[in-house]
């Protein structure tokens, strides 16, 4: 099951991801783990990495598709993988399917979770509420304008990237307002789906 999982901040991606890996026992690829990863290796694309990184400058699609790559070729992956925040971009997304060809494999599937951005913001503000209430910290990024900001940036940047895959037939839709259980029911019942055309 080689999945990718769409979705602004706070749409419940993380849970979603955790209980996806428990059910099919494959790994999540996390692009920032992997980059890390490959540079604690010192593989030759990992030292490439750390060089851009050291310097300040972001590192390209080829490098981090170069990554993916090299990660989807070890043994916990062989069953498949759910990439959570890549691709972020419609090149991107293009480099991943190239990358797939070239491995002889393909997505089974693309889950979006659809969320209504004005009551997110209204769940974040009342879970910050919440953990000053009960004397927690709260994290830095975790108020209204630096969520708006990260909103704006996933809208601009990686919302094309669900239109790319429509434009395919390969993205699913999910409602990511309804209650954890109800989104991975949807979810499984979307998988199903794609299993049952990808026999047919």
């Amino acid at each position: 099951m080689r999945l990718v999982l769409l979705g602004p901040p706070g749409a419940g991606k993380g849970t979603q991801s955790a209980r996806l890996v428990a059910k099919y026992a494959i790994p999540q690829l996390s692009t920032g783990d992997m980059l890390r990863a490959a540079v604690e290796a010192r593989s030759p694309i990992g030292l490439q990495a750390k060089e851009i990184m050291d310097s300040g400058a972001l590192v390209p699609d080829e490098v981090v598709v170069g990554i993916i790559g090299q990660r989807i070729k070890e043994k916990d992956a062989a069953r498949g993988f759910i990439l959570d925040g890549f691709p972020r971009t419609v090149a991107q997304a293009r480099a991943l399917d190239e990358l797939l060809a070239r491995e002889g494999q393909r997505l089974d599937a693309v889950i979006e979770l659809s969320v209504d951005e004005n009551a997110l913001l209204a769940r974040m503000q009342k879970r910050v509420a919440e953990t000053i209430a009960n004397g927690g910290c709260v994290r830095g990024d975790d108020n209204p304008q630096a969520f708006k900001t990260r909103l704006e940036a996933y809208r601009s940047q990686t919302a094309p990237v669900s239109h790319y895959y429509a434009e395919k037939g390969e993205l699913n839709q999910v409602d990511g307002m309804k209650a954890v259980e109800a989104v991975s029911a949807a979810i499984d019942a979307a998988l199903t789906t794609g299993e049952r055309k990808a026999v047919g």
